[in-house]
């Protein structure tokens, strides 16, 4: 009986493993696996890059200075009226690109990690999901930081229009060299790494919690939980944003000019402006990076449901 039990029980547990490397099962597994994030992701940034656009000027406003901000809405309209509604696609190509690469990989690899973690260490606890998710953004980051250099810099000045990403990069290259692309990359790889960890984590741990204690489900569940991680990444996210894109805009920016990593950044950024402006264009950020959110866990988990594949 007892032999029986346990081989019922290593079978149970074969059937679990089984289940948990799913996306590892064939090519095609892989495939959805990592195309459904990048799709979902994709579809997010397409919605609410207007909202991008507005948070890199916000960013950038009286950089090394003190004094009063426009709002998000005051500058929304303004550059309605001075650029046209254009303006607000700034750097949509490589934006779009940027997101199928990197949050294919910044989706797709939480569920590898954290299935690596329980295989090694026995547990997927939240400090656990936390570390997945880290190294999955770190790592999505460090591969696609050149596309968000071409995306911010094409978004700050709507004269680079006309040339595109391609003339931006032949012009980045030649003017300042190949090491121009990986202009902030270290506070963009911490940011995607807090970006990745706070929203993954919080989003497995909330739908955890209100599968346990509500009785919600489907859309509704997932509209939930996504909503409540878009509230906790903007927060620790949005300082670490700001610092990113001063770095990858110095050169657009003569008063952004002599930084010389992310930390010395946040110096001079916390000494000339206050501790105030590490939050510049956060409410842009939320309002961007929340629906962002809910569309990008939304909809992965029902492409997923049609893929075949089980929920994040």
């Amino acid at each position: 009986m007892t032999a029986n039990s346990g081989s019922n029980n290593s079978a149970l547990s074969g059937a679990v493993n089984d289940e948990k490397q799913s996306w590892a099962t064939s090519t095609s597994s892989a495939f959805y696996h990592f195309g459904t994030s990048g799709a979902s992701v994709a579809v997010a940034t397409a919605i609410t890059h207007p909202m991008d656009v507005v948070k890199v000027r916000l960013q950038m406003q009286l950089a090394g200075q003190r004094g009063p901000l426009s709002g998000m809405g005051q500058l929304f309209f303004r550059v309605l009226k001075n650029e046209g509604p254009g303006s607000l696609y700034l750097g949509l190509t490589p934006a779009l690109t940027r997101s199928l690469v990197y949050g294919g990989l910044r989706l797709g690899l939480y569920e590898p990690s954290k299935y690596a973690c329980e295989t090694a260490f026995g547990s997927t606890n939240v400090f656990f999901k936390i570390a997945s998710g880290i190294f999955a953004g770190a790592f999505a980051t460090a591969l696609t930081n050149p596309m968000e250099v071409l995306k911010v810099r094409l978004q700050m000045n709507s004269d680079l229009r006309k040339g595109g990403p391609i003339l931006e990069l032949r012009r980045a290259t030649s003017e300042e060299g190949i090491g121009a692309l990986w202009k902030g990359v270290g506070p963009g790889m911490a940011r995607a790494a807090a970006l990745t960890a706070s929203q993954l984590a919080t989003y497995d741990e909330s739908k955890r919690i209100l599968v346990r204690w509500t009785s919600l489900e489907g859309i509704y569940l997932h509209l939930v939980s996504s909503t409540v991680a878009g509230v906790v990444s903007t927060l620790i996210t949005a300082p670490i944003d700001m610092i990113k894109t001063r770095l990858m805009l110095q050169r657009e920016s003569k008063s952004a000019r002599g930084y010389k990593n992310g930390f010395h950044c946040a110096y001079q950024v916390l000494r000339t402006e206050g501790p105030r402006a590490l939050y510049k264009g956060g409410f842009a950020i939320f309002a961007r990076l929340g629906p962002q959110t809910t569309i990008t866990f939304i909809l992965c988990e029902e492409l997923r449901k049609l893929a075949g594949l089980k929920a994040i």
